[in-house]
């Protein structure tokens, strides 16, 4: 009977002692988060130590790929537009910022473009799952020439959609993971000038 009390006791000092590490505050995230994807503390975790790393949300929130040496924007544009079409995404726009603002200003600015790329069924799909997904779309790739003239391309880090929450339902996932792949491979093919 001792040894049960003592189990008791020290079951209830871990107890306490939870209750004032996570507070209520903490405790409202935590049950939260066991209700989650598995993947979503690895998730927001990487996009922590982004966040830690630049100090930048927005760095913290995407993908990027260093233009390999040598490589021409004309030859990545061209690699992007091929590798969607490899990819069969649909193409919904682009807008040649870099060009806009060169002629509001008067002057040459750097090079930015930004593809705009859209799978209409699996987009449809994510709406009627949360209408708040809209905001997400269309994909995006950015292909930018930065302050010394080294292109990257950007895209949208697409884990947060995937796995920030609770799991989507097997055929949303397996859409959604398919739309990921996609940007994944323009990513890397357009910074190595492949298609």
């Amino acid at each position: 009977m001792k040894m049960l009390r003592n189990i008791l006791a020290i079951i209830g000092v871990i107890a306490i002692a939870g209750v004032a590490w996570y507070g209520p505050t903490g405790w409202k995230y935590y049950s939260a988060f066991s209700k989650f994807d598995p993947q979503a503390k690895a998730t927001y975790k990487g996009m922590f130590d982004r966040l830690i790393e630049t100090g930048n949300s927005a760095s913290a929130t995407v993908w990027k790929a260093k233009v390999a040496e040598g490589l021409t924007f004309e030859e990545v544009d061209e690699s992007i537009k091929q590798t969607a079409i490899a990819n069969n995404i649909r193409d919904v726009g682009s807008l040649p910022l870099g060009d806009q603002v060169g002629a509001m200003n008067g002057k040459p600015w750097r090079k930015l473009n930004i593809y705009l790329y859209c799978n209409p069924l699996t987009a449809a799909k994510m709406v009627e799952y949360d209408p708040a997904y809209a905001a997400y779309l269309p994909c995006r790739i950015s292909l930018v020439e930065d302050e010394k003239g080294q292109l990257w391309i950007y895209t949208l880090d697409m884990d947060m959609m995937i796995y920030g929450g609770k799991t989507l339902p097997p055929e949303l996932l397996k859409d959604a993971l398919r739309v990921k792949g996609i940007m994944k491979d323009i990513l890397k093919k357009a910074a190595e000038g492949d298609f």
